[in-house]
């Protein structure tokens, strides 16, 4: 493991990848919507962008786009090709890496397994400037694992008490066990902006009293019937209506984190991402 991480470190990678995690305690909040959405509207904003399906287990990106996925992650681990191999296009050239659906084995990998990752990461020849990675509900190991190994955490909350609980329990697990401290807050599905504002307002009185961590809202989505017209015809819904009032912010979430910082230390790679949930994978096995 030791010598696989050392030589990944002396791999040229100069161009650094932002990484974001979106993830949101439960399901239902559409997590996956967001996640499409935001890759598409940085895709028409000149970035390349790659969607990452880490719902291992039950994937639905492609579904969502009515893409056609002949291989997928778990062809990967197999070694039966490359990553680049499994990569399906979508709306505006993003490139998405679809995960299995309906496999168990997939939501517990090994260390092993998670190690052909890294390798596949490493060895990716396609050129990407973002990656997305679409976690799965809950807080289980393999969503704090991506959640904490990306640069950035999109935390999507709704106006469902279920909801801010959830998400509040994926902070305090990533904040006390794992050190993470700054949280991006996406209000989804709101009446109108001043309800996004209390939805994140609720969730930062009780993350602020108890957890030592740094919340920022960065969006409300409104709660826009054309999502659900947009999903039937398994298109975006910054294609299908760039005009609703979801896509205008949207497009708004998806300028503000083009624009966030990127690491210059290990972590700003995409190597890097990998390898840190081997690291964590690892440590955490031997506990």
């Amino acid at each position: 493991m030791d010598d696989q991480a050392s030589s990944l470190r002396k791999m040229n990678h100069s161009r650094p990848v932002k990484v974001i995690a979106v993830t949101g305690g439960k399901g239902g909040v559409g997590k996956t919507n967001i996640t499409l959405n935001t890759a598409i509207a940085m895709a028409k904003q000149g970035k390349r962008v790659l969607v990452l399906d880490a719902d291992l287990g039950l994937a639905n990106v492609d579904v969502l786009l009515g893409l056609r996925v002949e291989r997928n992650i778990s062809h990967v681990l197999a070694g039966e090709c490359s990553l680049d191999d499994i990569l399906v296009t979508g709306p505006h050239g993003i490139k998405i890496a679809p995960a299995s659906s309906g496999t168990q084995s997939m939501t517990d990998l090994s260390i092993a397994e998670h190690a052909g990752l890294i390798r596949a990461f490493s060895d990716m020849q396609t050129p990407i400037d973002v990656m997305l990675v679409d976690t799965a509900a809950g807080i289980s190991d393999m969503v704090l694992s991506f959640s904490r190994a990306a640069q950035d955490i999109m935390v999507v909350v709704c106006d469902e008490p279920t909801s801010l609980t959830d998400a509040y329990a994926l902070i305090k697990v990533l904040n006390r066990e794992h050190g993470v401290f700054k949280f991006k807050i996406v209000a989804n599905m709101v009446r109108d902006i001043r309800e996004g504002q209390e939805l994140f307002q609720k969730l930062s009185m009780v993350s602020n009293r108890f957890l030592d961590v740094a919340l920022e809202l960065v969006g409300s989505v409104p709660f826009d019937e054309n999502i659900r017209k947009s999903v039937r015809k398994q298109c975006s819904i910054v294609d299908a209506y760039p005009a609703s009032p979801a896509s205008v912010a949207i497009n708004n979430i998806a300028q503000q984190a083009i624009d966030w910082p990127i690491p210059t230390q290990p972590g700003g790679h995409l190597e890097f991402f990998i390898e840190q949930l081997v690291a964590k994978q690892a440590v955490g096995d031997e506990l």
